[in-house]
């Protein structure tokens, strides 16, 4: 679709395709090839051709300006990943099926599904903890459906989670004495990480986290002493000022506890698909941090990608570089970013967009060409990143249900045609080699690439004709998947470090401590202004982020767009239940109905992400009459974890106050 002065007009696949690349060129030819930028939201991840064939796209267009989803949610687990273990999807799953002991931080998995850990029926495994002795002890600012279910809930001030961490580990490798096992013969750092716990016993942070330091203690010891015990964390830790810090302590309190690589522990998969330590033409970058840094903020680059937080400066601020064009793939940016308001004024500034994109939603209806792929249904799956997630090895594909309809195209084939489109302008002429590459990729399809990464893989039997291995027609006459087996030890052996060697104390995480003590000194008690709140996000299970808002038997039920607030702070603004408020931030102001309840502890709010559905000139009749407010129009751009650039949105300040009545029609006569 091509957007116009009258409205939206259809347009042939190959005057789209031709226009998109003729544009694209011109603006990198005058402006620089970070003249055009690109975003890649959360639905790619979830796209067999996406993941595969968008990477090429994207080396194609040689631009810096490339930015995901990623820094607004898991960037911390990756870089600590690559910084300890040598690549960035080297990240410790729980062994949720064998552990003893539990200890969740910011993670809810009844509502995600698991997210960073994919297991299906997590309830299931959350209780089958518990019912075979074990404990599951939550640490939140919010009483969620996994605290709801856990033997301990405990509350925990938002943002102050790396130095509840700190004073576990400190009980762990001060007062009692750290136990690698098997680790210690190949783990480098031990004695940093031992120094640095020194200087944060419980008693000095519990002013400032809000939980007791007989509690810390507590759960450290039980900690330590269970049999098998992991320390796992997700979204609220990541999304905060010290989100990095956060994912390195938890793994460092896994390891130093014994609990690395071991059953019942954090543990690494060994997927079908190698997208560690598979053939390099398959496998998936170790990673790389810093090579270049934003050109506005000087935010630091990782894998190949700028953080988010920094998108719409880059689109706004003049000057060389400035992002004049942008690439949006399955993303919805002006709802999933910080300052939604003001990534919606980069958007609509821009001198040319184009989406790829099944929905007109609030991001692409900014685009100047929408190219849409089909349906979800109507492509064939294989989950490359989250099988290597996964609580057991597992192999899954799902065929299409349904034939593309008539003249529709797949997302992997939007990319390949636009790629061979904007080689060919960049050389002037149609080259030989490439258009013969493209024809054999265009041949090869996502399908053939997934066999040969079977066949390639650690279940694989290569090519070997005496050999029985994976493959995908094994996939195929199995359409529940293969159970390929529970996690296994495998270190040192999959270590991606040059050395072979786990870096416990990473110098870029080690230094970032002092940022920490700067935000938080030990000898002061925490002053929260007056009549501010922090504000915190929530997933519902049925919502899994605004892509799927405009699906009907999702958004059925009580509206769950709501602020959650404890009574106390209800009471001193004299609100109540189901009344209406205004909240306002540094950045925007939205009016949401109350929810008064003591899930959330005092002084936090919650309002979940992903709605904010009533802008005009969209196409989503479900999600639009049920539109919410948008969580990003008050997060704040401004507000990263300095060490690596991700969105800190878990704690944003806010005031929130009663919403004035609407002024009554003055009565005639």
């Amino acid at each position: 679709m091509r957007r116009t002065a009258s409205g939206w007009e259809p347009v042939s696949w190959d005057d789209a395709l031709d226009e998109t690349a003729r544009r694209l060129h011109a603006i990198q030819r005058e402006h620089g090839r970070d003249a055009v930028g690109a975003y890649l939201g959360n639905p790619n991840v979830h796209n067999l051709g996406n993941m595969l064939f968008g990477p090429e796209l994207l080396r194609t267009l040689r631009s810096r300006n490339r930015f995901s989803a990623t820094s607004v949610d898991q960037l911390p687990h990756q870089l600590t990943a690559y910084l300890m273990f040598g690549h960035q999807l080297m990240v410790p799953i729980p062994d949720i099926d064998h552990t003893g002991y539990m200890l969740v931080l910011g993670a809810n998995p009844l509502a995600s599904n698991g997210s960073l850990m994919t297991a299906p029926d997590v309830r299931a495994r959350l209780r089958a903890i518990q019912q075979r002795g074990g404990r599951i002890v939550v640490m939140d600012p919010r009483r969620t459906e996994t605290a709801a279910i856990a033997d301990t809930h405990v509350f925990i001030r938002p943002g102050t989670d790396a130095l509840a961490l700190l004073a576990l580990l400190h009980v762990a490798v001060v007062e009692h004495a750290p136990r690698l096992g098997p680790l210690d013969a190949f783990t480098d750092g031990l004695e940093t990480v031992c120094a640095l716990a020194r200087d944060f016993p419980p008693e000095k942070v519990s002013p400032h986290t809000g939980v007791p330091a007989h509690t810390l203690r507590r759960i450290a010891r039980d900690f330590l002493s269970a049999r098998a015990a992991v320390c796992y964390g997700r979204m609220g830790v990541s999304t905060q000022s010290f989100g990095a810090l956060c994912q390195w302590l938890i793994t460092v309190l896994n390891v130093v506890s014994g609990n690395l690589d071991r059953r019942g522990g954090a543990m690494f998969t060994l997927p079908a698909f190698d997208v560690v330590g598979g053939p390099r033409a398959l496998a998936v970058g170790r990673g790389g941090f810093g090579r270049w840094k934003s050109r506005v903020r000087g935010l630091p680059e990782f894998a190949g990608e700028l953080p988010t937080a920094a998108m719409a400066e880059e689109m706004l601020t003049p000057g060389p570089g400035r992002i004049r064009a942008l690439l949006t793939v399955a993303g919805n940016p002006a709802l999933s970013t910080p300052d939604g308001a003001r990534m919606e004024q980069a958007l609509a500034g821009l001198d040319f967009m184009v989406s790829i994109d099944p929905y007109l939603n609030e991001t692409t209806r900014h685009a100047h060409l929408i190219l849409p792929p089909v349906s979800p249904l109507e492509r064939s799956h294989y989950d490359i990143a989250f099988h290597a997630l996964a609580v057991r090895n597992t192999a899954k594909y799902s065929p299409a249900l349904f034939e593309p309809g008539p003249g529709s195209r797949q997302d992997w084939q939007i990319l390949l045609a636009l790629q061979h489109r904007l080689l060919t302008l960049r050389k002037g002429r149609p080259s030989v080699r490439a258009t013969l590459k493209y024809q054999a990729l265009s041949r090869l399809g996502p399908e053939r690439v997934l066999d040969l990464g079977l066949r390639l893989g650690p279940y694989g039997a290569r090519f070997h004709p005496a050999k029985q291995g994976l493959t995908l027609e094994k996939l195929r006459q199995s359409p529940h998947g293969i159970d390929l087996g529970p996690l296994q030890s495998c270190l040192p052996q999959r270590l991606q470090t040059k050395d072979r060697r786990i870096h416990l104390a990473p110098e870029l995480l080690v230094a970032d401590v002092r940022r920490l003590q700067a935000a938080f000194p030990q000898d002061t008690v925490p002053e929260q202004h007056s009549g501010e709140l922090l504000l915190i996000g929530r997933r519902h299970l049925r919502d899994n982020n605004s892509w799927m808002h405009n699906v009907p038997g999702l958004l059925k039920g009580k509206p769950r767009c709501t602020l959650m607030m404890h009574p106390e702070d209800a009471a001193r603004r004299a609100l109540a239940d189901g009344m209406e408020a205004t909240v306002t931030s540094r950045v925007g102001t939205v009016t949401v109905p109350i929810h008064v309840t003591d899930e959330v502890m005092p002084g936090v709010v919650s309002l979940p992400h992903g709605y904010g559905h009533g802008r005009q000139g969209t196409r989503l009749a479900v999600a639009t009459a049920h539109a919410g407010a948008s969580h990003n129009d008050l997060t704040d751009a401004q507000a990263v974890d300095a060490l690596c650039g991700n969105a800190a949105f878990s704690g944003t300040p806010v005031r929130v106050l009663r919403a004035a009545a609407p002024e009554s029609a003055t009565p005639a006569g």
